[in-house]
Protein backbone atom coordinates (compact mmCIF):
# COMPACT_ATOMS: atom_id res chain seq x y z
CA UNK A 1 0.00 0.00 0.00
CA UNK A 2 0.88 3.37 -1.08
CA UNK A 3 1.99 6.23 1.04
CA UNK A 4 -1.47 8.34 1.16
CA UNK A 5 -1.75 11.93 -0.52
CA UNK A 6 -2.71 14.56 1.71
CA UNK A 7 -5.79 16.12 0.84
CA UNK A 8 -5.18 20.62 -0.38
CA UNK A 9 -7.44 22.94 -0.05
CA UNK A 10 -9.23 22.74 -3.27
CA UNK A 11 -9.69 18.88 -2.19
CA UNK A 12 -11.41 19.71 1.35
CA UNK A 13 -13.76 22.41 0.08
CA UNK A 14 -15.15 19.86 -2.46
CA UNK A 15 -16.09 17.89 0.81
CA UNK A 16 -17.74 20.37 1.70
CA UNK A 17 -21.46 19.63 2.52
CA UNK A 18 -20.61 15.86 1.40
CA UNK A 19 -19.63 14.81 4.13
CA UNK A 20 -17.72 15.64 8.24
CA UNK A 21 -14.66 15.70 8.12
CA UNK A 22 -12.88 15.39 11.43
CA UNK A 23 -9.94 17.21 12.95
CA UNK A 24 -8.21 17.01 16.43
CA UNK A 25 -5.42 19.18 18.45
CA UNK A 26 -2.29 16.52 18.85
CA UNK A 27 0.57 17.77 20.58
CA UNK A 28 2.90 14.77 20.04
CA UNK A 29 4.65 12.59 17.65
CA UNK A 30 2.80 9.83 18.86
CA UNK A 31 -0.33 11.43 18.73
CA UNK A 32 -0.30 12.52 15.00
CA UNK A 33 1.11 9.03 14.32
CA UNK A 34 -2.09 7.88 16.20
CA UNK A 35 -3.86 10.49 14.19
CA UNK A 36 -2.39 9.12 10.58
CA UNK A 37 -3.40 5.54 11.34
CA UNK A 38 -6.56 6.55 12.61
CA UNK A 39 -7.74 8.01 9.54
CA UNK A 40 -8.23 11.59 11.25
CA UNK A 41 -8.95 13.96 8.14
CA UNK A 42 -7.54 17.56 9.98
CA UNK A 43 -5.05 18.04 13.30
CA UNK A 44 -3.98 20.59 14.10
CA UNK A 45 -0.58 20.96 15.55
CA UNK A 46 2.02 23.00 17.89
CA UNK A 47 4.60 25.05 15.90
CA UNK A 48 7.22 23.20 17.16
CA UNK A 49 5.91 19.58 16.72
CA UNK A 50 5.17 20.82 13.03
CA UNK A 51 9.37 22.33 12.52
CA UNK A 52 10.38 18.78 14.15
CA UNK A 53 11.73 16.61 10.96
CA UNK A 54 10.18 13.74 11.92
CA UNK A 55 6.81 14.75 11.98
CA UNK A 56 5.95 13.98 8.08
CA UNK A 57 7.02 10.33 8.91
CA UNK A 58 4.56 10.18 11.55
CA UNK A 59 1.53 11.89 9.89
CA UNK A 60 2.54 11.95 6.25
CA UNK A 61 -1.14 12.05 5.00
CA UNK A 62 -2.85 14.40 7.69
CA UNK A 63 -3.59 18.16 6.36
CA UNK A 64 -1.82 19.71 9.00
CA UNK A 65 -2.94 23.33 10.66
CA UNK A 66 -0.28 25.26 12.93
CA UNK A 67 -1.57 28.07 15.92
CA UNK A 68 -2.39 28.83 19.09
CA UNK A 69 0.90 28.81 20.51
CA UNK A 70 1.99 32.46 18.37
CA UNK A 71 0.94 35.89 19.95
CA UNK A 72 -0.92 36.94 17.07
CA UNK A 73 -2.77 39.41 19.37
CA UNK A 74 -0.08 41.88 19.45
CA UNK A 75 2.30 40.44 16.25
CA UNK A 76 2.46 43.00 13.42
CA UNK A 77 1.28 41.62 10.06
CA UNK A 78 4.83 40.98 9.13
CA UNK A 79 5.45 39.17 11.89
CA UNK A 80 3.05 36.77 11.25
CA UNK A 81 2.94 36.86 7.51
CA UNK A 82 7.34 35.78 8.43
CA UNK A 83 5.60 32.94 10.77
CA UNK A 84 3.83 31.80 8.42
CA UNK A 85 6.38 31.26 5.43
CA UNK A 86 8.18 29.67 8.08
CA UNK A 87 5.48 26.96 8.75
CA UNK A 88 4.64 26.15 4.94
CA UNK A 89 8.22 25.79 4.53
CA UNK A 90 8.06 23.44 7.21
CA UNK A 91 4.68 21.39 5.58
CA UNK A 92 1.90 23.36 7.13
CA UNK A 93 -0.78 23.01 4.71
CA UNK A 94 -2.61 25.68 5.63
CA UNK A 95 -1.82 28.23 8.81
CA UNK A 96 -4.45 29.07 11.82
CA UNK A 97 -4.76 33.19 12.22
CA UNK A 98 -7.12 35.17 14.49
CA UNK A 99 -5.54 38.41 13.66
CA UNK A 100 -7.26 41.19 12.01
CA UNK A 101 -8.55 40.71 8.42
CA UNK A 102 -5.57 43.14 6.79
CA UNK A 103 -3.70 40.57 8.01
CA UNK A 104 -5.25 37.66 7.12
CA UNK A 105 -5.77 39.07 3.14
CA UNK A 106 -2.15 39.86 3.64
CA UNK A 107 -1.32 36.11 4.04
CA UNK A 108 -3.80 34.96 1.10
CA UNK A 109 -2.05 37.51 -1.18
CA UNK A 110 1.09 35.49 -0.51
CA UNK A 111 -0.84 32.29 -1.31
CA UNK A 112 -1.00 31.19 2.47
CA UNK A 113 -4.18 29.45 3.02
CA UNK A 114 -5.51 30.73 6.54
CA UNK A 115 -7.91 28.96 9.01
CA UNK A 116 -9.79 31.93 10.76
CA UNK A 117 -11.59 31.84 14.22
CA UNK A 118 -15.14 33.16 15.40
CA UNK A 119 -17.14 32.82 17.87
CA UNK A 120 -15.85 32.14 21.09
CA UNK A 121 -12.36 33.13 20.21
CA UNK A 122 -10.45 32.65 23.75
CA UNK A 123 -7.55 35.56 22.82
CA UNK A 124 -10.30 38.00 22.25
CA UNK A 125 -12.68 36.46 25.08
CA UNK A 126 -12.89 39.43 26.73
CA UNK A 127 -14.90 41.29 23.93
CA UNK A 128 -17.57 38.66 24.20
CA UNK A 129 -17.81 38.03 27.94
CA UNK A 130 -15.29 36.01 28.79
CA UNK A 131 -15.21 32.11 28.05
CA UNK A 132 -18.99 31.23 27.40
CA UNK A 133 -20.57 30.57 24.63
CA UNK A 134 -21.40 33.30 21.54
CA UNK A 135 -24.48 33.60 18.89
CA UNK A 136 -27.27 32.77 21.61
CA UNK A 137 -28.91 35.82 21.17
CA UNK A 138 -30.52 37.27 17.76
CA UNK A 139 -27.73 40.21 17.73
CA UNK A 140 -24.58 38.14 18.44
CA UNK A 141 -25.78 35.52 16.21
CA UNK A 142 -25.58 38.04 13.53
CA UNK A 143 -22.34 39.07 14.53
CA UNK A 144 -21.08 35.92 14.34
CA UNK A 145 -22.28 35.63 10.74
CA UNK A 146 -20.97 38.99 9.50
CA UNK A 147 -17.27 38.36 11.51
CA UNK A 148 -17.72 34.43 8.68
CA UNK A 149 -18.20 36.59 5.68
CA UNK A 150 -15.59 38.84 6.57
CA UNK A 151 -13.10 36.15 7.00
CA UNK A 152 -14.57 34.50 3.75
CA UNK A 153 -13.88 38.07 2.02
CA UNK A 154 -10.38 38.50 3.68
CA UNK A 155 -9.66 35.05 1.76
CA UNK A 156 -9.94 32.60 4.63
CA UNK A 157 -10.77 29.52 3.24
CA UNK A 158 -12.37 27.82 6.53
CA UNK A 159 -12.35 29.02 9.62
CA UNK A 160 -13.40 27.66 13.21
CA UNK A 161 -16.74 28.31 14.80
CA UNK A 162 -16.43 27.76 18.28
CA UNK A 163 -19.12 27.22 21.09
CA UNK A 164 -22.02 28.43 19.27
CA UNK A 165 -25.70 27.11 19.01
CA UNK A 166 -25.94 24.71 16.50
CA UNK A 167 -28.36 25.74 14.97
CA UNK A 168 -26.98 29.32 14.28
CA UNK A 169 -23.75 27.77 13.48
CA UNK A 170 -25.68 25.77 10.38
CA UNK A 171 -27.48 28.43 9.62
CA UNK A 172 -23.86 30.15 8.53
CA UNK A 173 -22.05 27.21 7.30
CA UNK A 174 -24.50 27.04 4.48
CA UNK A 175 -24.37 30.51 4.12
CA UNK A 176 -20.53 30.22 3.51
CA UNK A 177 -18.47 28.64 0.65
CA UNK A 178 -15.97 28.73 3.97
CA UNK A 179 -15.02 25.24 5.26
CA UNK A 180 -16.51 25.42 8.53
CA UNK A 181 -14.91 23.66 11.69
CA UNK A 182 -17.08 23.05 14.63
CA UNK A 183 -16.03 22.95 17.99
CA UNK A 184 -19.35 22.94 20.29
CA UNK A 185 -21.27 24.48 17.35
CA UNK A 186 -23.37 21.53 16.16
CA UNK A 187 -23.19 18.89 13.53
CA UNK A 188 -24.38 21.07 10.82
CA UNK A 189 -20.97 22.14 9.83
CA UNK A 190 -17.95 21.21 7.73
CA UNK A 191 -15.70 19.43 10.32
CA UNK A 192 -15.93 18.37 13.89
CA UNK A 193 -12.96 19.45 16.58
CA UNK A 194 -11.59 18.28 19.59
CA UNK A 195 -8.48 18.13 21.10
CA UNK A 196 -6.93 15.00 21.75
CA UNK A 197 -6.33 15.70 25.57
CA UNK A 198 -10.33 15.58 25.88
CA UNK A 199 -10.78 12.47 23.30
CA UNK A 200 -8.01 10.38 25.52
CA UNK A 201 -9.24 11.49 29.07
CA UNK A 202 -6.18 13.00 29.71
CA UNK A 203 -7.49 16.84 31.06
CA UNK A 204 -7.65 16.33 34.66
CA UNK A 205 -9.45 19.85 35.14
CA UNK A 206 -12.56 20.89 33.83
CA UNK A 207 -14.30 18.99 30.70
CA UNK A 208 -16.02 21.40 28.09
CA UNK A 209 -19.37 20.60 27.24
CA UNK A 210 -18.86 19.62 23.63
CA UNK A 211 -15.79 17.13 25.03
CA UNK A 212 -16.30 13.24 24.45
CA UNK A 213 -14.05 11.27 26.44
CA UNK A 214 -13.30 7.50 24.55
CA UNK A 215 -10.51 6.60 26.43
CA UNK A 216 -9.38 7.01 30.24
CA UNK A 217 -5.50 7.17 29.70
CA UNK A 218 -5.25 9.41 32.75
CA UNK A 219 -5.66 6.35 35.29
CA UNK A 220 -3.32 4.70 33.10
CA UNK A 221 -0.38 7.03 33.16
CA UNK A 222 -1.28 7.36 36.93
CA UNK A 223 -0.68 3.95 36.88
CA UNK A 224 2.58 3.94 34.86
CA UNK A 225 4.28 6.72 37.62
CA UNK A 226 3.38 5.04 40.55
CA UNK A 227 5.08 1.76 38.65
CA UNK A 228 8.02 4.44 38.00
CA UNK A 229 8.25 5.74 41.37
CA UNK A 230 8.49 2.14 43.02
CA UNK A 231 11.02 0.97 40.30
CA UNK A 232 13.02 4.04 41.48
CA UNK A 233 12.90 3.40 45.35
CA UNK A 234 13.83 -0.44 44.70
CA UNK A 235 16.76 0.69 42.52
CA UNK A 236 17.95 3.53 45.29
CA UNK A 237 17.32 0.77 47.96
CA UNK A 238 19.75 -1.70 46.31
CA UNK A 239 22.65 0.82 45.90
CA UNK A 240 22.03 1.22 49.46
CA UNK A 241 22.15 -2.58 50.41
CA UNK A 242 24.84 -3.38 47.85
CA UNK A 243 22.29 -5.54 45.93
CA UNK A 244 23.35 -3.73 42.88
CA UNK A 245 25.60 -4.03 40.93
CA UNK A 246 25.70 -8.06 41.27
CA UNK A 247 28.76 -9.82 39.72
CA UNK A 248 26.74 -10.22 36.19
CA UNK A 249 26.19 -6.31 35.73
CA UNK A 250 30.79 -5.71 36.35
CA UNK A 251 33.47 -6.50 33.21
CA UNK A 252 34.99 -8.78 34.15
CA UNK A 253 38.85 -9.35 34.01
CA UNK A 254 41.59 -11.74 34.05
CA UNK A 255 42.93 -13.16 37.35
CA UNK A 256 46.64 -12.57 36.03
CA UNK A 257 45.93 -9.20 34.32
CA UNK A 258 44.20 -7.96 37.34
CA UNK A 259 47.71 -9.20 39.84
CA UNK A 260 50.29 -7.42 37.08
CA UNK A 261 48.07 -3.95 37.35
CA UNK A 262 48.22 -4.38 40.71
CA UNK A 263 51.51 -4.80 40.88
CA UNK A 264 52.12 -2.20 38.92
CA UNK A 265 50.33 0.47 40.91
Amino acid sequence: MGKQVRPTVYDLLAMKGKRQLSMLRVVSLEEAEAAEAAGIDLISVPPALLCNPRFRDAAPGRFAIPGGEYGQSGATTDEILRWAVKMRAASADAVYCAASLQTIRRLRDEHIPVCGHTGLIPSHATWTGGFRAVGKSAATAVLVYKQVKDLEAAGAFSAEIEVVPAEVATAISERTSMLMISMGAGGGCDAQYLFSEDVLGLNRGHYPRHAKVYRKLAAEYDRIQAERIAAFREYAADIESGAYPEERHRVPMDAEELKTFLTRL
